[in-house]
């Protein structure tokens, strides 16, 4: 007999619930629906401005990109174009062990600034 005062209970507690989240009307379910949608737009059109790092060695380099290869056990290799604006700190050359900053631009990864951490150690 106690369940079933359990379940009531369970029950009321359940509806209370959804008809405290249930919009008071259909124009406010709209504005909390824009308000949703333009701080999901907001916060990726933050995500992408935001600047990323990748750290490695590099591989490749010309007068419009950049080649860097990170090894171990998560190797990875990025190519990143070169922005007009760019700033380097150091000798940018191959074999320089070195970290970029850059920002996605539709998808690409674009190269910001680049720091020279010295030259990669030498293969045995």
């Amino acid at each position: 007999m106690h369940h079933g005062r359990t379940w009531i209970a369970l029950a009321l507690v359940l509806a209370l619930g959804a008809a405290a989240q249930a919009p008071a009307s259909p124009a406010l379910a709209a504005k909390t629906s824009q308000a949703r949608t333009a701080s999901s737009s907001s916060s990726s059109a933050a995500k992408r401005k935001a600047l990323h790092q990748f750290t490695g060695v590099v591989t490749a380099v010309d007068k419009t990109s950049i080649t860097v290869e990170k090894g171990g056990k998560n190797a990875k290799t990025m190519v990143f174009t070169r922005d007009a604006e760019m700033r380097t700190d150091g000798d940018l050359a191959r074999d320089a062990r070195v970290t970029v900053y850059y920002r996605d631009e539709d998808g690409k990864p674009v190269a910001r600034k680049v720091v020279v951490k010295g030259e990669a150690p030498s293969e045995p």
